[in-house]
């Protein structure tokens, strides 16, 4: 598996992995009906860096990396990441992350932070936390999930 940065050419490919999760509404705090336009602008935004995941010439994930905040907590990197439902499982996720990483130290973040990990994610909550995030703060009911209703959301934070 190669990370790489993406490419115009890679717009379709990041599209069909995006779309659906989004659609289900299970993991991400954003509109669950945005057409693709409104997909790209949010995936592709112009603080965004987007990366791929491929293997032999297959897109099977795709993330990016941004400041957390602007000004003072610019110092301080935000991630989002989507794996391919075929490529679930098989560590995409976790070769992402760890690109993730050692790109924000390369771009001087001296942390990285994620704001809404939905505690019903089960298996990013234990991946985040395998590859040393903790849990810092637990906002009660701050997800609406599809399925589940209203269940609680994690700030999760580890040091670069």
């Amino acid at each position: 598996m190669r990370i790489r940065p993406a490419t115009d050419a890679d717009h379709d490919a990041i599209l069909a992995i995006v779309t659906p999760v989004l659609a289900a509404g299970e993991t991400y705090v954003i509109e669950r009906d945005l057409d693709p336009a409104g997909i790209t602008a949010y995936w592709f935004a112009a603080n965004h860096e987007v990366f791929v995941a491929e293997s032999d010439g297959d897109i099977l994930g795709t993330y990016y990396i941004m400041p957390n905040q602007r000004g003072g907590g610019a110092h301080v990197a935000n991630c989002g990441y989507m794996t391919a439902a075929s490529a679930q499982g098989k560590g995409v996720a976790r070769a992402m992350c760890a690109h993730s990483l050692d790109h924000a130290r390369a771009r001087g973040f001296r942390a990285m932070q994620f704001n809404h990990v939905v505690s019903s994610n089960t298996r990013a909550v234990a991946l985040w936390q395998a590859m040393g995030f903790d849990i810092v703060g637990t906002l009660p009911q701050a997800f609406n999930h599809p399925v589940h209703g209203y269940v609680d959301s994690y700030v999760m934070f580890r040091a670069l």
